[in-house]
């Protein structure tokens, strides 16, 4: 795999087309106009977690709600649950803060690098009379703590100085109750004070709960033509000490050096590298997947918050970052985290569903206090410790949506094949689901099963028709998908009493509804009539994947009518996002051209040039309506998905590889290494001039794997660890290989 670079020759002026640095908790954006350098910084646990006084009213219940919709309230839907989310500037992520580094005097150049595979930034400052200042920075992957060095004959010039966010300035909003353009002013808090202790500054922030927080740094001179400085954001959340704690890391990391700590720093990078790879005859798919892996591990790493919206790169702009920076379960968690796995990156990915396990006694708290149910159930828009925060009623407050945050769970076991996995979390978490969710199925006319209250993200927005009577395909898939896993589940532990009744539910479910031209519709009385943002009634497509595209030619026919519909409608009230979930369904279609087709699309015109995916057609290039910029990652990591199932499907444990090539890349050279397939396997396969060539199979655990025989000719050789077998198998059809835990297998045609 090539060695790839971000890389700006002039200067950075927005935030959102920064340098990223990332270590899973602290994030920092590197940016400036040559006069100024701007470290932006973040931190993952910084919340404001005041709830709007509406949620803890007696009345905030999905009882209530309910009762608002049958009766028409718009308006008391309006006041009690949706309003909230801007009247109130809290509960919100917040940002940290920055570091400035100022030489007096503009830079005649800037060239601004940033090396993917090290995660280390370099910015070139050109000075008249020739002077050249070097400044590198990494934010640790182990320790956490920020390095700045530096280096050229003007070093000693630069002023490094502390800026806390503006929380009591002259900030004025331009629409003070929109999400996109609320004050930092408006949440109350006390100017930050600063302080200095010999060589150590800090600025300590007070905010209007318990929360207190600080920026510290120490600079030491190392030599002549070369200052270092570290740097960490500290909280009360460290512990009892944890400023002088702080101050101790800082002062040991400068004791130890800027190259030690370097690698170290580079080290961790390296091996997170190597934990699969791929190699394309496209260096643009192929840098965006390198580029993407490495925003991931920025910004999502095991022990630290998963990401919200914008990750650990909070807006620095003097405002609340876009809607708020908060969770989103309707889509954006979901997507943000569903490339992990198969990219082999478990251990980073996990941050999301040990999140999700840690916070069952706050689901177990709504669900009672909310549904009125056993079992447990999230806010799908809410805050870092669980809190609802509002918003459109029908997706903020959905009860659906928490059985999408199940399939983390279950995609999880699948990849890995952890039996205890299964058992003790992915099970439990679904069948608690499940016993909140229940509480509020009831018989239609027809008998069948049905929610009192339905939507489909999301249509109509935030108006009366949004909800949909009878129940939405949105929420009827994810039940189907619900209940069937469990059944699966069940049957896969021996619990054959909980298995039958998983059985006797999906009986009593409905069909999804589709109409006269075999096209998934919104619900049975309204099908999509305009190009629409959320995919929500294509679910049981993708991701749920309730439609078997290959074994049922009636399932094959939905699936490939209603993706052409989307075609029909066009894609002008498209986001980025709405891109990448489309590339993702033409690639399980095997459609190959229109996935790359769809992911340029969204890299191209909906990216800033550092990779963020900034939602809309900010280039104004004319391929959707919306031309703003709110930065947020679920659409990056959306792609990626989309990329990896171009290259290797392995869905009901038989592996697929390379099954949606587009035809320029299918007669050059593809190649992918440990790509994750199910239940514990490791995919390495390569192909070259439309033939392939091996694939390779490693076993974390003992094992039957199916594979599809994709090779050229119906005669295959196994060589295993010591031993060779020939196979006899048609092409296109499947066989199995049986190997043991830690057991190597490479395919090959004879």
């Amino acid at each position: 795999m090539r060695k790839y670079y971000l890389q700006f020759n002039g200067p950075i002026v927005r935030w959102d087309e920064a340098i990223p640095l990332g270590n899973g908790r602290t994030g920092c954006l590197l940016w400036g106009d040559g006069e100024l350098l701007r470290f932006s910084l973040d931190r993952g646990d910084l919340w404001d977690l005041r709830l709007a006084p509406e949620v803890e009213d007696e009345r905030f219940t999905y009882a209530d709600m309910i009762e608002c919709v049958k009766r028409g309230d718009e308006e008391g839907l309006y006041r009690r649950f949706d309003r909230i989310y801007e009247k109130y500037p809290y509960p919100s992520k917040l940002p940290a803060g920055r570091l400035e580094l100022r030489f007096g005097t503009p830079a005649n150049g800037v060239i601004n690098k940033l090396d993917l595979q090290e995660a280390l930034a370099h910015v070139e400052l050109k000075f008249q009379d020739d002077y050249i200042v070097q400044v590198s920075s990494f934010l640790h992957a182990v320790n956490g703590l920020g390095y700045i060095r530096i280096v050229g004959d003007r070093a000693a010039d630069g002023y490094l100085d502390i800026v806390a966010p503006d929380y009591v300035g002259e900030h004025v909003d331009d629409k003070s109750d929109s999400v996109f353009h609320t004050s930092l002013t408006r949440l109350g808090y006390p100017a930050a004070t600063m302080h200095t202790e010999g060589s150590v500054r800090w600025f300590h922030q007070r905010t209007a709960d318990d929360l207190e927080y600080a920026i510290v740094v120490e600079e030491r001179q190392c030599e002549a033509g070369e200052r270092v400085a570290v740097y960490a954001i500290a909280s009360n959340r460290d512990g009892e000490s944890w400023l002088e704690e702080a101050k101790r890391r800082i002062a040991s990391a400068l004791d130890e050096g800027f190259d030690v700590a370097l690698c170290e720093h580079a080290s961790w990078w390296a091996r997170y590298q190597e934990k699969s790879g791929i190699n394309l005859p496209d260096e643009e798919a192929e840098k965006m997947w390198v580029l993407n892996n490495y925003l991931f591990a920025s910004c999502s790493r095991k022990g630290a918050p998963p990401m919200p919206l914008q990750g650990v790169w909070t807006a620095d702009e003097g405002r609340l970052p876009p809607w708020k920076g908060d969770y989103h379960h309707d889509l954006n968690t979901q997507l943000s985290y569903w490339h992990y796995l198969k990219a082999n990156r478990l251990e980073e990915g996990e941050s999301f569903i040990d999140f999700l396990w840690n916070l069952r006694s706050e689901g177990r708290r709504f669900a009672t206090k909310f549904y009125d149910a056993p079992g447990i159930n999230l806010p799908s828009v809410m805050t870092l410790a669980g809190g609802a925060m509002g918003g459109w009623p029908m997706y903020s407050l959905s009860i659906t949506n928490q059985i999408w945050l199940c399939q983390a769970f279950d995609h999880y076991w699948l990849h890995t094949g952890d039996g205890d996995f299964l058992r003790n979390k992915a099970y439990v978490y679904f069948k608690e689901t499940a016993d909140c969710v229940q509480r509020w199925l009831e018989p239609g006319e027809d008998g069948k099963l049905r929610l009192p209250v339905s939507s489909s993200p999301e249509i109509h927005d935030n108006t009366l028709n949004a909800w949909l009577d009878p129940m939405s395909n949105y929420d009827l898939a994810l039940l189907i998908y619900l209940f069937r896993r469990l059944l699966v589940m069940a049957e896969w532990l021996g619990y054959a009493n909980e298995a039958e009744r998983w059985s006797e539910v999906l009986e009593l479910l409905p069909k999804l509804a589709v109409n006269e031209k075999d096209v998934l519709m919104i619900n049975p009385t309204e099908s999509l009539a305009n190009s629409h943002r959320h995919m929500s009634h294509m679910m049981a497509i993708y991701p749920l994947q309730l439609l078997d595209l290959r074994g049922s030619e009636r399932d094959r026919a939905i699936a490939d009518a209603t993706i052409r519909n989307l075609e029909l409608l066009g894609k002008g009230q498209w986001v980025g996002y709405s891109f990448a979930w489309a590339a993702a369904m033409y690639a399980r279609q095997g459609n190959g051209e229109a996935a790359i087709y769809h992911l340029r699309q969204m890299w191209r015109h909906m990216c800033s040039p550092n990779g963020f995916h900034l939602n809309g057609d900010y280039k104004h290039a004319g391929i959707c309506m919306y031309h703003y910029r709110p930065f947020t990652l679920e659409g990056n990591f959306a792609a990626v998905c989309a990329l990896q199932e171009m290259l290797l499907h392995t869905d009901e444990g038989t592996i697929r590889v390379f099954p949606a090539l587009p035809a320029e890349w299918a007669s050059q050279t593809v190649q992918f290494h440990d790509f994750r397939g199910e239940m514990g396997v490791l995919v390495t396969a390569s192909m070259s001039s439309n033939e392939m060539e091996f694939i390779k199979l490693c076993a974390e655990r003992a094992g039957k794997f199916r594979v599809q025989n994709d090779f050229a000719g119906d005669r295959l050789q196994l060589r295993f660890d010591g031993r060779i077998e020939q196979l006899a198998c048609p092409r296109g059809e499947i066989f199995d290989i049986t190997l043991m835990q830690a057991e190597v297998c490479t395919i090959t045609a004879m």
